[in-house]
């Protein structure tokens, strides 16, 4: 039941005009909001955003040329006639923000944070389908989570929509304060609290507070959704009740959480789970392979149970729930000789991520001949922690049973220099150095697993082992030998 607003008008000049207190001439209409002038859909209402390195007014004439109904501007810029659709504000990121708190305040919706470590958007995702199985739901598209996706987002969002979902990021303290502040959400999850960003903070427990900030935007009636079992639960519940909140629920495996573990199977690419959700025990079947995902799960059915929704219906949806593009994507790769399945990690990492993701490849049994390899880069934002995580991860590439490791990335080269010989894969300065050797290396029964944070580059590995599909491996190592 996912509203699809297309074809219906979002905005008029005049609610635009209203929101950002800007100036328009012309009764234009928009279907859509878009920063980027490359997807802007004809009917959008294009924001030109001004950035480190661009100025989204050099692209006006491009999205007025593309359709779009309108544009936000703080000048009009070269090529663009005075006569075009304008909105003229002094701060166009500003009156994006703008568009953002009139969407909310203007909408009838419950509305939902994520934010935590790691889960974030597959979480995000979760309750998206549980709550869209039940009535009008809007999400923000893959992980707009920060500055100006998170505006975008609730500038894209019908004031007709029951339920809004929305994914809120970070890598300093200080940064969800303003979004959360922005959505003030009804209900809000921290997935968890772990080392990630570790550069930019004095230890992990600063971490938690900066997560902790998502409260900031609620008033004493919302809903905080805490992970029980994390080591920072005291701190996050300090936090929530210094906001004011008087609800709180808790999931786990804790003897204490409102939804509460009771038993799980996990399988190389689904978990079946038996939990007590507030006093009501469910079973249900969850499409994602991992610890770690069913754990999210108790949090996703606290969080619809808290905005008022069904919860036998939203446990019946985790059984549809599908990996997002490089958060665990599977594929069989078809090789002259048969297949080998390639699972696609490689939007991001952190220690606690690639231990879970391990952990499922380990679980994933090969085919015939194969092998269990795994491909990783670097784990970016650790600080000077860096080397030692970095080398911890030999322990749990030998307890997932892992038969080659190929590493790239200075950081990795600590891991790799603690791995015996017989697991040795390739080791490269950058992901460039492992397309070929890894390419060249799987054949037919392997399951490849590829993993590194998201300025690791590690897509181009993906890409390179996709396009083995239907191709002989001998005729694609030629074409990349000749290609290098």
């Amino acid at each position: 039941m996912t509203t699809d607003p297309s074809h219906r008008i979002l905005w008029t000049a005049a609610d635009a005009e209203a929101a950002t207190r800007g100036r328009t001439a012309g009764g234009w209409a928009a279907t859509g909001v878009s920063i980027d002038s490359r997807t802007v859909a004809p009917g959008d209402l294009f924001v030109a955003i001004r950035g480190p390195n661009f100025d989204g007014h050099d692209y006006v004439a491009a999205a007025l040329q593309a359709g779009a109904a309108a544009a936000l501007v703080s000048r009009v810029p070269k090529g663009v006639p005075a006569t075009a659709p304008l909105l003229a504000v002094e701060d166009t990121l500003q009156a994006l923000q703008d568009l953002g708190r009139y969407a909310r305040m203007r909408a009838k919706a419950k509305v939902l944070a994520v934010t935590g470590s790691v889960g974030k958007t597959t979480t995000k995702e979760a309750l998206k389908l549980c709550l869209e199985a039940q009535a009008p739901t809007y999400a923000n598209v893959g992980s707009f989570n920060n500055h100006w996706g998170v505006p975008l987002s609730l500038a894209r969002m019908a004031p007709d929509v029951d339920y809004g979902v929305f994914e809120l990021g970070m890598n300093h303290a200080g940064e969800i304060g303003p979004l959360t502040r922005q959505v003030k959400p009804d209900v809000a999850i921290i997935t968890t609290v772990e080392a990630v960003h570790l550069e930019n903070f004095d230890g992990i427990e600063k971490i938690a507070d900066a997560k902790a900030e998502i409260f900031e935007g609620m008033t004493p009636n919302g809903t905080a959704i805490l992970n029980r079992d994390n080591p920072f639960f005291a701190r996050m519940l300090a936090a929530a009740r210094t906001q004011g909140l008087c609800k709180i629920w808790t999931f786990g495996e804790h003897e204490g959480a409102d939804a509460r573990l009771v038993d799980c199977s996990l399988h190389a690419t689904s978990s079946a789970v038996t939990a007590i959700v507030r006093g009501e025990r469910i079973q249900y079947c969850l499409a994602l392979p991992g610890r770690h995902h069913v754990l999210n799960s108790l949090g996703v059915l606290l969080a619809v149970r808290a905005a008022g929704a069904d919860l036998g219906t939203a446990a019946r949806a985790l059984a549809q729930l599908a990996p997002v593009k490089g958060r665990g994507q599977r594929r069989r790769i078809q090789l002259q000789r048969g297949t080998f399945t390639l699972i696609d990690e490689s939007y991001n990492a952190s220690p606690v991520a690639v231990d879970a993701a391990l952990q499922v490849l380990g679980r994933t049994d090969p085919g015939v001949g194969g092998r269990r390899i795994a491909v990783l880069g670097d784990m970016l934002e650790l600080g000077e922690r860096g080397p030692l995580l970095h080398a911890a991860l030999a322990d749990p590439l030998k307890a997932a049973g892992v038969d080659k490791v190929f590493l790239c990335g200075p950081q990795m080269k600590r891991l790799w220099d603690r791995l015996p010989a017989a697991l040795r894969g390739r080791w490269a300065e950058t992901s460039d150095g492992l397309v070929q050797p890894v390419a060249e290396t799987v054949h037919a029964g392997d399951v490849v697993m590829v993993k590194g944070s998201l300025g690791s580059r590690m897509a181009p590995i993906v890409q390179a082992l996709a396009a083995l599909d239907h191709r002989e491996e001998p005729a694609f190592a030629a074409s990349a030998a000749k290609s290098s």
